[in-house]
C-alpha cells in the first residue's frame, strides 16, 4: 500500500447542512492527499433518497470551495472512476452483487420485515445481541427461483463465518472484533438497492482509495466492510478514525452547544482561513507549540500519526481568537473588501457606484477611504464580521444614549454639560481640514486636571453611544468636525 498513490476521499450524504465534524473530516483527508502529492476525491453518497435534502449537494460543494478544499475527482470535475454520485452507480453495484451470488458468497434472503422484527424482539427479550438466524442461507436454486417468480421482495446477504476481523488504525492501533455476533449481513435490498457497508467498499475499491479517513462513529462499520473486501479478495485500505468533536462539557457537539453547521459560521462572519486553522487543531497536534498555520504550512506539517484518540474540545473562545487574528492580519484593502462584501450581503450597506457605498438608513455615502479608516479602527475589537454592524453603526448615524450614561462617575449633569461645552470650545479652534487625531489629542490636553476620565468618558459616549469603544480621538478624526460638534450639541440638550 505504501508504494501506491495516496488517494483519499470525502464522502458526505446530502441530508442537510455541513457540520463541523464533516468539515474536519474533509480537511484532514484533503491535507493528507495534498501532503503526499496524492488525489482527493469528492464522492456523494446519495442512495438514501428519503433523507436527502434538496440543495444539499450544491451546499456541500459550495462549502468546500469556500474553504479552499478543491477536489481532483468528483462532481463538476469528473475523473476516471466515475460516476461520483452513488445514485448513478447502481449498475456497478449490481454487477459485483451478482458476482458474489454466482460465487455463492452471498444469497437471497426472503424473510419479511415482520419476521426479522419478531426475531429481533425475541433475542432482545432474552438479553441477546441480535444476529440473523441464517434461515434463507440454505435455499436451493429452485426455491430461490420460485420466490423470485412470485415477486417476493428480498435482500442479499453476505455469508459470514465465525472469524476474527482485525485492522490497523493509524490513530488507534490494532482494532480486533469477532464476527460471531454479526450473522450474515444484508448488503442490498433486491439487486438494485445497495446498502452502505457494501456500496462504500465497491466505491473505495473502484476509486483506488488508499486511506479511509473518517469519524470514529464509523469504527463499528469497518469489520463489516472488511468482510465484503475479503469476499472479493481485495486489499483493504488504511484506516484512520478521527476523534469525536466535543462541546466544552465534554459531550458530543450538538445544537445545544450553539451553531454546528458551517453555514451558521459563515453567516456569523467567520473567515475560511480562521476556521481551517482552528479545525486543523481539533485532534491534530503539530510537533511544536505553534498554533497559527497558513494552508500551505498545514499541508507541510500535517500527519495522521499525530492525531489524538480522545475527543477534541470545540472551544468557541479559541475560534474567536483565530478569527480576530486573521481579521487583523488582513491588509487595509483586503479588510475593506471582505467587510464590505459581508455588510452588503447583510443589507447594512448598498453599492453606490464609484462614490462608494450607501448606508440606507440615512442615505449617507461612505467612500472607500472612509470605510478603510472605519474598519481598521474597529477590527481590533472584533471576533467576527457579524459583530461589525453594531460596532460601526455610529460612524454612519448619530447614536442615541441615555442621559445617565454620559457623566463620568459622580459628575452631575450640569458638570458634564460644562465639560462638553468646553470640549466644543477647544474643538472650535481646530479647522475642519486639520481635525485629525493628533490635533484633537493636543486640543483636549488643556482640559485635563489629572484625571482624564471626566473629559474622555463623556466624549466617548457622545460620539459612539457606547461605554466601550475605540479611543474617542480616533472616532472624532474619522467622522469629522461637523459630526462631532453636532453630537456634542445633541448631548448637551439631552442633559438639560
Amino acid at each position: 500500500m505504501s508504494d501506491k498513490k495516496i488517494v483519499t476521499r470525502f464522502a458526505p450524504s446530502p441530508t442537510g447542512f455541513m457540520h463541523m465534524g464533516s468539515i474536519r473530516t474533509a480537511l484532514y483527508a484533503w491535507l493528507w492527499a495534498r501532503k503526499n502529492d496524492g488525489i482527493f476525491i469528492l464522492r456523494i453518497e446519495d442512495t438514501d433518497k428519503e433523507r436527502e435534502v434538496a440543495g444539499s449537494i450544491q451546499h456541500i460543494k459550495e462549502c468546500l470551495k469556500w474553504l479552499g478544499l478543491d477536489w481532483d475527482e468528483g462532481p463538476d470535475v469528473g475523473g476516471p472512476y466515475g460516476p461520483y454520485r452513488q445514485s448513478e452507480r447502481a449498475d456497478i453495484y449490481r454487477r459485483y452483487l451478482e458476482q458474489l451470488i454466482d460465487e455463492e458468497k452471498a444469497y437471497h434472503c426472503f424473510c419479511s420485515q415482520e419476521e426479522l422484527m419478531a426475531a429481533h424482539q425475541d433475542m432482545e427479550a432474552r438479553g441477546e445481541i441480535y444476529r440473523y438466524s441464517g434461515k434463507c442461507r440454505g435455499l436451493g436454486p429452485e426455491q430461490v427461483k420460485e420466490n423470485m417468480d412470485q415477486g417476493k421482495p428480498f435482500a442479499v446477504r453476505l455469508k459470514v463465518g465465525n472469524e476474527k476481523v482485525a485492522f490497523e488504525d493509524v490513530i488507534r492501533g490494532t482494532i480486533e472484533t469477532s464476527t460471531d455476533q454479526l450473522g450474515d449481513i444484508a448488503i442490498s435490498r433486491g439487486l438494485d438497492g445497495a446498502l452502505y457497508n457494501y456500496s462504500v467498499v465497491i466505491d473505495d475499491h473502484e476509486m483506488k482509495i488508499s486511506h479511509v479517513i473518517r469519524g470514529e462513529d464509523h469504527i463499528p462499520n469497518t469489520p463489516k466492510q472488511i468482510l465484503v473486501q475479503r469476499a472479493f479478495g481485495w486489499e483493504q485500505p488504511i484506516y484512520a478514525h478521527l476523534p469525536l468533536i466535543l462541546g466544552t462539557d465534554r459531550t458530543k457537539l450538538s445544537k445545544r452547544h450553539g451553531a454546528t453547521s458551517l453555514k451558521d459560521y459563515i453567516g456569523q462572519g467567520y473567515l475560511p482561513e480562521a476556521l481551517l486553522n482552528f479545525l486543523s487543531l481539533l485532534g491534530w497536534h503539530p510537533s511544536g507549540d505553534r498554533e497559527v498555520f497558513l494552508t500551505q504550512e498545514l499541508i507541510s506539517e500535517f500527519s495522521l500519526d499525530r492525531v489524538q484518540k480522545g475527543g477534541a474540545i470545540f472551544n468557541i473562545v479559541k475560534l474567536n481568537w483565530f478569527n480576530n487574528y486573521y481579521l487583523r492580519k488582513k491588509s487595509v484593502a483586503d479588510l475593506r473588501e471582505t467587510a464590505v462584501a459581508f455588510l452588503v450581503q447583510d443589507g447594512f450597506l448598498e453599492p453606490a457606484g464609484e462614490n462608494g457605498y450607501r448606508y440606507p438608513q440615512t442615505g449617507t455615502i461612505a467612500t472607500p477611504a472612509y470605510l478603510e479608516s472605519v474598519f481598521a479602527l474597529a477590527v481590533e475589537r472584533l471576533n467576527t464580521l457579524g459583530e461589525l454592524k453594531d460596532a460601526i453603526r455610529y460612524f454612519f448615524e448619530d447614536p442615541s444614549c441615555e442621559a445617565s450614561m454620559i457623566p463620568w462617575k459622580q459628575m452631575t449633569r450640569d458638570e458634564t454639560r460644562g465639560i462638553l461645552k468646553r470640549i466644543k470650545e477647544v474643538f472650535d479652534k481646530v479647522s475642519p481640514d486639520e481635525f485629525g487625531k493628533e490635533k484633537i489629542t493636543v486640543a483636549l490636553e488643556e482640559l485635563y486636571q489629572g484625571d482624564k476620565g471626566h473629559v474622555l468618558w463623556p466624549l466617548r459616549v457622545v460620539l459612539s453611544g457606547k461605554e466601550a469603544s475605540p479611543p474617542p480621538f480616533d472616532i472624532a478624526a474619522i467622522v469629522g468636525k461637523d459630526t462631532v460638534m453636532r453630537r456634542i450639541d445633541n448631548a448637551i440638550q439631552t442633559l438639560l
